[in-house]
């Protein structure tokens, strides 16, 4: 398989009911991600809320994944910013506590301060340039159109470019064209976006998924039998996560970690910061009855 492979999920950021980061819960968070049998894990990403936290907490808890992970598997750390200046600047304390990779949206704020493809490309060369590899997130959210002669450009003229996590609409179709147009400088096509569209994904040329910390010990077995040759067995094993994942992705977004890991005991609190609403008791119920068959490890981890 690939170097950059598997499944590298998106660590969920605890916090106490009073809405304070909860540190402690944070290595726990991370042991049972490592104990799923992850490949590699994200942090700072959008799953993880780091829209609603705050630059000293950013730096604590990069600190702190790095320092408790302590290589047992890759870390991957989100540093997205609109100023390239501070990208950079983030992208540089990554690497200086041990990162392994960095992942990064194209610069934007909001709905019309969007970089253009140059300013893209300017803010990911720059970023190349601390030394340390990159995956492109081509994710809806930021508003930023990534069309692949753009991708591909960036791919071969920035060494450090060298994953895509394509979680656009039609992703499938989106990496045949990447993995086609550019060869071997894409060295680590990956899926997003929960692995709702995985089994497609895999098809069309994608190595790994970046999925939510939910069920990741469930979903692997869909990329490793997929990578084995054997098709088969990899739609069966997606057949039987499907209806977890597409109400965690139509329903739920990144509280449905949280959900889980308090019903196993991993942490206290699925507390999400305001204006986030808590899950609908109805919508948290319906969740643990489509994971609770699947006996994923994050159900008994803690208990």
């Amino acid at each position: 398989m690939s170097t950059y492979s598997g499944i590298w999920p998106v660590a969920p950021t605890p916090f106490h009911d009073d809405g304070t980061v909860d540190f402690d819960g944070m290595k726990r968070v991370l042991d049972c991600m490592i104990d799923q049998g992850v490949d590699g894990i994200c942090i700072l990403a959008n799953f993880s809320e780091q829209f609603l936290i705050s630059d000293h907490e950013r730096a604590a808890l990069t600190k702190l994944s790095l320092d408790h992970v302590a290589g047992r598997v890759p870390v991957i750390v989100t540093i997205s910013h609109y100023a390239t200046q501070i990208a950079v600047e983030r992208a540089r304390f990554a690497k200086d506590l041990g990162a392994d990779i960095v992942m990064m949206m194209p610069p934007y704020h909001g709905a019309l301060l969007k970089g253009t493809a140059d300013q893209t490309f300017e803010q990911f060369q720059a970023v190349g340039e601390v030394g340390i590899p990159i995956m492109i997130q081509d994710a809806p959210l930021s508003g930023v159109d990534l069309p692949v002669p753009l991708l591909v450009r960036m791919a071969r003229e920035i060494e450090m470019v060298k994953l895509f996590k394509i979680e656009c609409p039609q992703a499938a179709g989106k990496l045949r064209s990447l993995i086609a147009a550019g060869g071997d400088a894409i060295e680590g096509p990956f899926d997003g976006e929960e692995a709702i569209t995985l089994l497609a994904d895999l098809e069309a040329g994608a190595t790994g998924s970046m999925t939510s910390a939910m069920i990741p010990d469930q979903i692997k077995p869909v990329i490793t039998k997929f990578a084995a040759g054997d098709l088969a067995g990899a739609e069966a094993a997606y057949a039987r996560v499907l209806p977890a994942i597409n109400h965690e992705n139509r329903q739920c977004g990144f509280r449905s970690a949280k959900a889980a890991m308090v019903e196993g005991g991993v942490i206290k609190s699925e507390f999400c910061r305001h204006p986030i609403p808590p899950l609908h008791p109805d919508t948290r119920a319906q969740l643990l009855r489509l994971i609770t068959p699947l006996d994923p490890i994050v159900l008994h981890w803690g208990l």
